[in-house]
């Protein structure tokens, strides 16, 4: 606890001034307002008083302090408010551990559902009651509560042992709470698992809403309470935890800029600018999780591996590797999936102490802003001049970063938008010598330069080549919100709970809107626009494009006068706004052909943009942008740099039609379409010539030309048509465009079906989608013709469509299903390594008709997704095999399987591995397998049936006729589920193959139990000196055509014979990995 007296009110009002001198820098910033407050209030504490004496001296200096404080009571609610509920709980930390707050204080403030302003008010009065000591007090935790957010304190120690342990965990709370942050959800499991709190009450503490340091506060106020050991069992756990890595350093000049690194990242990062630029959110508070995974190697040898982790952000540098000489870290995901506002959170994590303390220094750079330096760069002139300029000391601390590299974190967000391609033909190894801004990214990234410093690099897949993964250490895919996931960000936009909760229902309505929200960009259009989805209605968006001109409408009708604005996007709304919609498109064109996405106050004025079009709100200051006016400008997203060039090629007078058939080709043009028309388009005063302005855009970005070839053929649609023609000059131009670009997208279609090999003889005809296939396919969904969809797969006829890494999210497998339902032949469906999901497999349900199998592995399904999928399977006698492994399926969709092993008596194909059986899973299936004749292939490897469930399968499949082949790798069976499935094998002659890998078959009995009942037949021997040969990615070829294959941990492999000459007990710890495999 702070000292009291007369030079702790000395000490204070030096302490408050000079960390406002130090923070000053950075304007409007909240530190500083709060040490000119804290100076002010300090000095009233020491004011006057030294020349008076006695208690009369005393009490009126405590009501002078009273009064400044009561007199400044506006501004003191306006600072605590201005932050979020986690600073404003870090602030009650430090009061209750100095003991200003007594528990029933803390519990009258921590009352969930209360606004801030309410709180800080009863704060304010609390603490103002307990006279000027407290007022004092209130000061300092605050100082402390930013203290630790802008440089963290190394924990302080406690006695683990502590006769007092509730005590103790009071007066070291603010330690606790940090020490606690990356660590409570282990913390919460252990707790549970011995007892010292119950499953309601770990539940309660996880809810969704609380963030990790809430969470830990608490685990901590629980422990208060109980009086079960809770208390003490925390107090020496929490002691154990990792302590942060000490500074390896003493320099002043060396801590001030770690200091001021860190206030810098925290100002850029504290508050979520919406898209729109119109509102600032903070970020604590909106942030929500991400499905974030790591990306897993197709045709690795050795065994299938396990559902792709799924990683919180603190497990960003976790030590899965797939190159661990390498340091960069690559984060790959769709436009619109989050990846900026992924390393916003881990910006402001580590500037407010709470994680990723092991880097003393980040550094976050944009690429966008990058290629728009000129001039060569030095590594210390990009981190000093284009992050933070230390105010002193500048060679000491390079010098700094050069001998600790592991402590330092680099973040580029956005490389799919630099415009220059990674090569690592010249090297660069100097970190003094300037060079180009590309040349010196591409050598860190390959570690030429400030080898063993951390990179984080977020990309779009298709901008990422073979060439840069040599150099990724891991990388991890970002596929945007799960279902919950959705629900939650909406109800933390809205905290009404009618209007969430009316949206929500809206969405799990509308599968089409639904299936599009899984991407952030828009859940946030659904959120801005959620006045017109709930209340204007009319039809709810079904394409990318009709969400789109619905953010549009939102954007037009909010900045026309609201008497002559019609309530909904008409042609007259659409109309009086058409040159400012010229402007935007001409730009945004441009900008796509020359790979600029910052534009200068030159730019605009030489494309005509000036105010007016400004105004309308798709325009915004450019991240890390100076606040002035001259201030460069970029669109809210790269899609509505994409939406408006689709909107200028569509709606422009001097547009040829036929130059729409460069943008809807999907192998890669001589000439883009840009490449064409961007000469004549070109913005004055860009200082290219058009010939070198033609060259450069033979390169264009193809992933932002597919988008806008998406939206082009949205805006072309047959539904759309009304609006564009009424500000068409020429309806009979706007028809041109239209049947141009009709006619482009089914002959794109027939020569990439034309480019397929032949099949091999003997299989079927297969085909692996190359890229930009996924995009026609989504072109054709978004002008919504099934006459021109019929006609785009009439003369498609393969027996296998594979689409594996393609990012087929909802929206894609609607597309999908609204093709390929049209196709004539039956198709084996391969989706695996997806984002599917349950919002998927529900937008696949029109085409499943037409799948004779549907290959969905790894795609985040759960049972909901899986038994609506059945039910429809149900009535698809074309489907007969269905491989679901690596996902989230439970018990609950044991009866669904069950039903369609009864119903579907030409079903040949059943995979369920990897996923979350338990025997109740299995005994369940058991009885669809009973009434089943036409199951061949069952697949349960890695679920958790054990002995009771290998016992129900073993009693169903004793007398089954059609199953030849059975997979219980790793399901925890010992001897007893291995005695019942020897017993089948007496019984059942159709079985081949049982896998048993990696089960508990060595457990003591196990081989008295299993060895003498497949002895009992004469043919049963031991095959003596038989030694399986390892292939890698292969299966061990007998030739005896029946196998039992099982592992025995620790003991040597062997071989038996069992029921019959053609079968043997086989032991291989060798795998095949096929779509067959599972």
């Amino acid at each position: 606890m702070p000292r009291e007296g007369s030079q702790d009110r000395r000490d204070l009002a030096g302490w408050a001034g000079g960390r406002g001198r130090e923070r000053g820098g950075i304007r409007g910033d909240r530190s500083l307002r709060w040490s000119l407050l804290g100076q002010n209030l300090a000095v009233s504490l020491a004011s006057d008083g030294a020349e008076e004496s006695g208690r009369l001296w005393l009490r009126g200096c405590e009501m002078c302090a009273q009064e400044a404080f009561q007199a400044q009571r506006s501004q003191l609610v306006e600072l605590l408010v201005s932050g979020s509920l986690e600073g404003f709980e870090s602030i009650l930390d430090w009061l209750l551990s100095w003991e200003v707050l007594s528990w029933e204080d803390y519990e009258g403030l921590s009352l969930l559902g209360q606004p801030l302003s309410h709180l800080a008010r009863r704060l304010l009065d609390t603490v103002w009651n307990k006279g000027a000591w407290g007022c004092k007090q209130l000061i300092a935790a605050v100082q402390e509560a930013q203290a630790d957010s802008q440089s963290p304190k190394l924990c302080d120690h406690w006695d683990p042992h502590s006769p007092h342990p509730a005590q103790d965990l009071r007066s070291h709370r603010p330690a606790i709470v940090r020490k606690l942050y990356s660590h409570v959800e282990g913390v919460l499991d252990l707790a549970k698992e011995r007892g010292f709190i119950s499953l309601y009450e770990c539940d309660e503490i996880r809810r969704p809403i609380f963030t990790s340091s809430q969470r830990a506060r608490r685990l901590l106020d629980l422990a208060m309470v109980k009086a079960n050991g809770l208390a003490p069992f925390l107090l020496q756990h929490v002691e154990e935890l990792p302590v942060p890595k000490a500074l390896p350093f003493e320099d002043a000049a060396c801590k001030k800029y770690m200091s001021k690194l860190r206030t810098t990242v925290s100002a850029q990062s504290r508050f979520l600018s919406s898209y729109d630029g119109a509102e600032s959110l903070c970020l604590e508070e909106i942030y929500t999780e991400n499905v974030l995974e790591i990306r897993t190697e197709v045709g690795m040898a050795g065994p299938p591996q396990n559902c792709p982790a799924t990683l919180g952000l603190e497990g960003l540098f976790s030590s899965h590797s797939l190159n661990k000489d390498a340091d960069t870290v690559l984060v790959v995901g769709e436009a619109g999936s989050g990846k900026s506002t992924l390393l916003q959170q881990l910006h402001l994590l580590w500037a407010a102490g709470r994680d990723f303390q092991d880097f003393l220094f980040v550094f976050p750079f944009s690429c966008r802003q990058l290629q728009c330096v000129a001039k060569p760069l030095s590594m210390q002139a990009l981190l000093f001049e284009h992050c933070c300029w230390p105010d002193l000391g500048q060679q000491d601390i390079f010098q700094f970063l050069l001998e600790h590299p592991d402590r330092v974190l680099l973040t580029f967000d956005g490389f799919d938008e630099f415009k220059f391609r990674f090569t690592d033909r010249e090297r660069h190894c100097s970190p003094t010598h300037p060079t180009s801004v590309q040349n010196l990214l591409f050598n860190l990234l390959q570690g030429n330069l400030l080898k063993n410093a951390r990179k984080v690099l977020t990309s779009r897949p298709d901008a990422v080549s073979a060439c840069l993964r040599k150099y990724v250490r891991i990388e991890l895919t970002l596929k945007g919100f799960s279902e919950d996931g959705i629900e939650l960000y909406l109800r933390k936009r809205h905290r009404d709970p009618g209007v969430a909760d009316r949206l929500i229902s809206l969405l799990k309505a509308t599968s089409a809107l639904h299936g599009l929200c899984h991407l952030p960009v828009f859940s946030w259009m659904v959120s801005k626009c959620h006045q017109e989805l709930l209340l204007q209605g009319g039809g709810s968006p079904t394409t990318t494009t009709d969400m789109y001109l619905l953010i549009l409408q939102h954007f037009l009708l909010h900045t026309s006068p609201p008497d002559s604005a019609p309530h909904h996007l008409g042609a007259g709304l659409l109309r009086g706004r058409l040159p400012t919609l010229l402007h935007l498109g001409r730009l945004a064109l441009w900008g796509l052909g020359m790979c600029c996405y910052v534009f200068s106050a030159k730019q605009l004025q030489a494309a005509h943009i000036d105010s007016e079009d400004i105004s309308l709100g798709f325009l915004v200051r450019a991240q890390r942008a100076a606040s002035e006016s001259t201030a460069p400008l970029e669109f809210l997203h790269i899609t509505f740099q994409c939406f408006f060039a689709a909107l200028y090629l569509a709606l422009s007078a001097d547009m040829p039609p036929s130059s729409l058939r460069y943008l809807f080709n999907c192998h890669q043009p001589e000439r883009s379409l840009l490449a064409r028309l961007l000469p004549a388009l070109c913005v004055p005063g860009s200082r290219c010539k058009e010939d070198s302005v033609a060259v450069l855009l033979q390169e264009a970005e193809p992933h932002n030309l597919q988008i806008t070839a998406a939206f082009l053929a949205g805006l072309l649609s047959q539904e759309h048509r009304s609006l564009l023609a009424e500000c068409q000059a020429s309806e009979k131009a706007l028809l041109r465009r239209r049947d141009c670009a009709r006619r482009c997208l089914a002959h794109s279609l027939h020569k990439h079906f034309h480019s397929i090999p032949p099949a091999v003889p003997g299989e079927a005809k297969s085909m692996h989608a190359m890229p930009g296939f996924v995009w026609l396919i989504r072109s054709l969904y978004e002008m919504q013709e099934e006459r021109l969809a019929r006609e785009a797969v009439r003369r498609l006829n393969v027996g296998h469509l594979k689409l594996t890494f393609c990012s087929v999210g909802p929206a894609e497998c609607a597309a999908l299903a609204f093709v390929l339902r049209h196709l004539r032949w039956p198709v084996a469906l391969q989706l695996d390594h997806n984002s599917v999901g349950d919002i998927g497999v529900e937008q696949l349900l029109p085409c499943l008709s037409v799948c004779k199998a549907l290959y969905l592995r790894d795609n985040n399904i759960s049972d909901r997704g899986i038994c609506k999928l059945i039910e429809h399977a149900l009535h698809c006698e074309q489907l007969q095999k269905l491989a679901l492994f690596n996902n989230k399926l439970t018990d609950g969709c044991a009866h669904s399987m069950a039903r369609l092993l009864e119903c579907r008596r030409n079903f040949l194909a059943l995979r369920l591995g990897n996923n979350h059986i338990t025997a109740v899973g299995a005994q369940v299936l058991a009885q669809g397998l009973r009434a089943n004749a036409s199951l061949q292939f069952l697949g349960f490897w890695g679920n958790k049936v054990g002995d009771k469930g290998a016992q129900a399968l073993a009693e169903a499949l004793g007398d089954h006729q059609s199953l030849r082949w059975l997979s219980l790798v790793g399901n925890n069976i010992g001897s007893v589920g291995a005695q019942a499935l020897a017993l089948m094998l007496e019984k059942n002659v159709a079985l081949e193959e049982l896998c048993l890998e990696e089960n508990r078959l060595q457990d003591e009995g196990c081989p008295t139990t299993v060895s003498p009942i497949l002895e009992q037949k004469p043919s049963c021997r031991p095959l003596q000196g038989m030694t399986p040969s390892w292939k890698s990615g292969s299966e061990e070829t007998l030739s005896l055509p029946r196998k039992l294959r099982s592992s025995a941990t620790g003991t040597p492999d062997s071989c038996f014979d069992v029921s019959r000459p053609s079968c043997s007990l086989f032991v291989s710890r060798t795998w095949v990995w096929t779509p067959e495999a599972g």
